[in-house]
């Protein structure tokens, strides 16, 4: 037997329309997120899906919840799908993180796999801890098909994972949002 995951972004907030670093800020989905709540759980409800999980901050809990009252379930917190930790680089757009330590920036975009935001993590402390929380639920969920809720680092991670790849290969994954 085999678990299934679908991995799942959580709908749009404001600070993704501003594209701003949102981390560990505990922001709530914007009315389009809202919206895109439904769609998800729409498309979700042709699964037969055993568990639903999410990251403990409110954009993702949001939309797990409307997704999980879809489909008769009850969202379980799973701290192992937080977002990373962008540190003292929280709330910030790109273009201040740029101008605050263009070094960084750049090495973000670059080599990200060679970042730790200052007072934060590293995309190795997501991968640790998203690995850990994903093989705890395989074994749990054995022959089931479970949803994760959470966040664009965790979930390019998680797919540079699956996939085999390192964290060098962060910007080559995406998932947009919902």
């Amino acid at each position: 037997m085999s678990t299934h995951f679908i991995l799942l972004r959580h709908g749009q907030t404001k600070w993704n329309q501003e594209e701003r670093f949102r981390g560990r800020s505990d922001l709530p989905l914007d009315e389009v997120g809202l919206r895109q709540t439904e769609t998800i759980a729409e498309r979700l409800s042709r699964y037969d899906v055993a568990a639903i999980y999410s990251s403990p901050l409110r954009r993702a809990l949001m939309t797990a919840q409307v997704v999980a009252g879809r489909l008769g379930l009850t969202v379980q917190t799973l701290p192992g799908l937080i977002d990373l930790d962008f540190g003292d680089w929280e709330g910030l757009s790109a273009k201040e993180a740029s101008e605050r330590d263009s070094d960084l920036f750049n090495r973000w975009l670059e080599r990200p796999h060679e970042v730790r935001f200052p007072q934060g993590e590293s995309l190795q402390d997501v991968r640790d801890r998203v690995a850990a929380a994903v093989e705890d639920l395989a074994s749990k969920h054995d022959g089931q098909t479970v949803a994760l809720v959470s966040h664009k680092v965790v979930c390019q991670v998680l797919i540079c994972l699956v996939l085999g790849l390192d964290n060098s290969h962060f910007w080559q994954a995406g998932q947009d949002v919902a």
